[in-house]
């Protein structure tokens, strides 16, 4: 494991505040117009998380599962592409935090590897508007292409003059090679689409391209625009990775179907104070597990 422990410092929050006022307003008139995110853990007694190869933190909206993937990512400065909520309080509480990574076979502590990120649902949402943004061009582009098609094809050749002319040759010899169809032509000079289907499915493709062999990963509600059976790959996936192909992940989550992987260290962010739980305690699953077992009969 690349990160063995990391130490959330709430017993600095009150020292931490008091240096903050002083340099807003001085000893008298000090004042602090955000604190977060002082306080978010503090009243849960939550001061040290140790990890698994797969740590997950579960709770509600509000509960700090988010901020505490955010704390680590600024801490190991992690590569990260969607913006972040954070305060006049923020950095300070990261310089205050600490870690430490795990050891080799040898006793030699890992370093995090480079190209190790943070991903959130916004990167997702993101990659799916670019992608149908980048597809509707490329929409645009061939069919101005199929025009250039006909004209190259069957137009007057094009006399090479000198090098400005090349580039317009060139398409126009590939316009007009036998072995080459209009379908292929405009492919080859477009470019190809990206295949977009479900949102799930889209999202599944994107951890198929970003997650890569060997890092640690901070996973921030992945299961978001994904069906049950989408989430279902996406855990056998990270299953595969974390087992077979050296990645740590750090999941915050609330959907049973991740909860359940097998052997995942699990955070209960809505107990007070927090506490390691089995995923078949917490109180998402245990309300899924009323639901259908009030209508146990419809299944037989």
């Amino acid at each position: 494991m690349y990160l063995d422990c990391f130490k959330i410092p709430i017993d600095k929050e009150e020292a931490m505040l008091k240096k903050r006022m002083i340099q807003n307003g001085g000893p008298k008139h000090g004042y602090i117009d955000n604190s977060y995110p002082c306080g978010l853990f503090f009243y849960k007694q939550f001061h040290e998380v140790n990890f698994d190869c797969i740590t997950i933190f579960y709770g509600g909206n509000g509960s700090g599962k988010s901020t505490l993937l955010n704390l680590i990512a600024q801490k190991l400065k992690l590569n990260r592409v969607a913006p972040y909520n954070t305060g006049e309080m923020f950095d300070l509480y990261v310089e205050e935090c600490t870690y430490e990574t795990g050891e080799d076979d040898e006793g030699f502590p890992y370093t995090i590897p480079a190209g190790s990120r943070i991903i959130t649902s916004d990167d997702i949402f993101d990659y799916m508007l670019s992608v149908r943004e980048n597809n509707e061009v490329l929409e645009e582009s061939k069919e101005d292409l199929k025009e250039d098609w006909r004209e190259l094809r069957y137009g007057e050749t094009i006399q090479l003059k000198g090098l400005e002319d090349y580039e317009a040759l060139r398409k126009q010899v590939l316009a007009r090679s036998r072995s080459v169809s209009r379908r292929q032509y405009i492919g080859w000079l477009a470019g190809g689409e990206v295949k977009l289907n479900s949102n799930g499915e889209t999202a599944l493709e994107y951890f198929h391209t970003k997650l890569k062999n060997d890092k640690l990963y901070l996973l921030d509600e992945p299961e978001n625009s994904m069906s049950p059976q989408m989430q279902l790959k996406l855990v056998e996936m990270l299953k595969t990775l974390s087992r077979y192909c050296g990645c740590q992940f750090v999941i915050a989550t609330h959907s049973p179907l991740l909860l359940a992987i097998e052997g995942a260290r699990i955070y209960d962010l809505d107990a007070c104070p927090v506490t390691i739980s089995n995923w078949w305690e917490l109180e998402n699953t245990r309300i899924l597990f009323d639901f259908f077992d009030k209508h146990r009969d419809l299944f037989r």
